[in-house]
């Protein structure tokens, strides 16, 4: 799961509203009568240049000129362990997301991705039929979540493990609004790594992105150390890409309270409060 940030969404929208309502306001001050100014005759009939994408990766989803396949595994890793990624719509609109790189590492068969918020057993049938296998594992945390390292699977039958992938806002309710992903057992990682994802901004240090999740999980299942290496290297190099091309370290929320960094308004909201008081305090949250 991706980090915490606020809604650029809402925010957009009123300012277009604020926008529009000015616009309305200026011609309704002037009146349609009121001449032109004077030189802007003939602008609105100048051609308007399209701006063209910029061709992208076939693999690993990034543009052709930062492509990061010399860091993917030259073949997908072959695991018995299948990962379905259900993905907030948001996140399929972002720069530096982190899915398309776990995908590029992994056989098609062995990590599906499903975006949206709502997921019913009438419109997603194969995903309730995945969710009610006694093999399927959701990896979200929490009180009632079970360590992973100490699952034990006793069917001969694959594992399927769910990941939510968001920011932690938008995980908590795809998780809480959709009765289907209280199915499966809960399980979290109970792990010191430090989140290696650092051009964004988690709320604690070991709060991990989609694909490091992914990485330990599967390291995990298959008992192989080598796998999270692998998953990791592209994360790593699209990391170090960003930095040496005028990008931020950002220190988790957690690490810019504690040392006083937070230069932040604080949220007046009580709740929001209260969860940066357990950060300090290191409280799990």
């Amino acid at each position: 799961m991706e980090e915490e940030r606020p809604a650029a969404g809402a925010a957009g929208e009123r300012e277009e509203e604020e926008e529009k309502a000015g616009h309305r306001g200026t011609a309704r001050a002037s009146g349609p009568s009121e001449p032109e100014s004077e030189g802007c005759e003939g602008l609105w009939e100048l051609p308007v240049e399209l701006s063209a994408r910029r061709p992208e990766c076939s693999r690993c989803g990034r543009p052709q000129k930062v492509c990061l396949c010399p860091f993917l595994p030259v073949h997908p890793l072959k695991v018995s362990t299948c990962l379905y990624i259900i993905q907030h719509p948001a996140e399929e609109s972002r720069v530096l997301r982190t899915v398309p790189l776990l995908t590029a590492c992994l056989p098609e068969d062995k990590c599906k991705v499903l975006i949206g918020r709502r997921f019913s057993e009438d419109r997603y049938p194969e995903l309730a039929s995945v969710c009610r296998n006694s093999n399927t594992l959701i990896l979200y945390p929490g009180a009632g979540a079970a360590n992973l390292e100490e699952i034990n699977i006793s069917s001969s039958d694959p594992c399927v493990i769910i990941i939510i992938d968001g920011t932690w806002s938008q995980a908590k309710d795809i998780f809480f609004k959709n009765s289907l992903f209280r199915i499966p057992k809960q399980v979290e990682l109970r792990t010191s790594l430090s989140s290696q994802y650092v051009i964004r901004t988690q709320p604690t240090n070991t709060c991990l992105s989609t694909l490091e999740c992914a990485a330990v999980a599967l390291a995990i299942m298959e008992k192989n150390e080598s796998i999270k290496e692998t998953i990791l290297r592209p994360l790593q190099a699209l990391c170090a890409f960003q930095l040496q091309h005028g990008a931020q370290v950002h220190h988790s929320k957690e690490h810019l309270l504690k040392n006083g960094l937070y230069n932040k308004p604080m949220p007046k909201n009580k709740r929001k409060l209260r969860k940066m008081e357990l950060l300090v305090n290191n409280v799990k949250i």
